[in-house]
């Protein structure tokens, strides 16, 4: 199977909706190591991106949509998240081109772009106790699944429980990137709030995939 504009427009919707369920969380985990604006800003952007869903001109491309994403954002979330996660969405939609169909190859492309934008943006590597430690393993379990001939669906799937486990393994890490860095010893025992957005978001990619697997079949 592969996956269309309208995967896209689901995905950014259910992104909207588990970062609104999870906003409390994400406040809470970044008020320990942060600044605590994380779930709100999280919360602000993808809210102000659903409503511009509707304004998207037939016959628009999973790349257009990731644009708008981005492009809202930017404009509209504060702190780093922002031109992080903006960066993310800008890089994903260059690298699906103009292509109306995603298969499992477009799917592990959006991602290690969006991946390495953020690597771009951010400086950071695996280890610094960022959202890296969880778009890293996704994009690589991604990849394997891509490669063992998983479908579109299956690859989002092996994504977004490599995140999980990602984000869960910056518990015990001392920070070295962001305001957390700040902290030293006292970060270990924490959770980084990017890379538990990070799972949130590719775990709602890959239940809305699923989903749409499940319509076709």
């Amino acid at each position: 199977m592969t996956l269309g504009t309208q995967w896209v427009i689901d995905w950014v919707r259910a992104c909207a909706a588990v970062i609104a369920e999870h906003r409390v969380e994400l406040i809470t985990l970044d008020r320990d190591i942060g600044d605590g604006d994380h779930g709100e800003n999280m919360d602000r952007g993808f809210s102000a991106v659903v409503p511009k869903l509707d304004e998207l001109a037939d016959g628009a491309t999973p790349a257009d949509v990731l644009k708008l994403v981005a492009t809202t954002l930017i404009s509209t979330v504060g702190g780093a998240s922002g031109p992080l996660f903006g960066t993310a969405f800008l890089k994903a939609s260059v690298a699906v081109g103009s292509e109306p169909e995603l298969d499992s190859a477009a799917v592990v492309a959006l991602l290690r772009a969006a991946r390495d934008g953020i690597v771009l943006r951010g400086k950071a590597e695996t280890g610094d106790k960022t959202m890296i430690d969880a778009w890293t393993p996704a994009v690589d379990a991604a990849a394997e699944a891509e490669a063992a001939g998983q479908d579109a669906a299956s690859v989002l799937a092996a994504a977004a429980s490599a995140a999980e486990k990602g984000a869960e393994a910056t518990e015990p890490l001392v920070a070295r990137k962001g305001r957390a860095s700040y902290l030293g010893e006292r970060a270990i025992g924490h959770r980084d709030p990017g890379a538990q957005s990070t799972a949130l978001l590719l775990r709602a990619a890959a239940s809305v995939a699923a989903d749409s697997s499940g319509t076709q079949s």
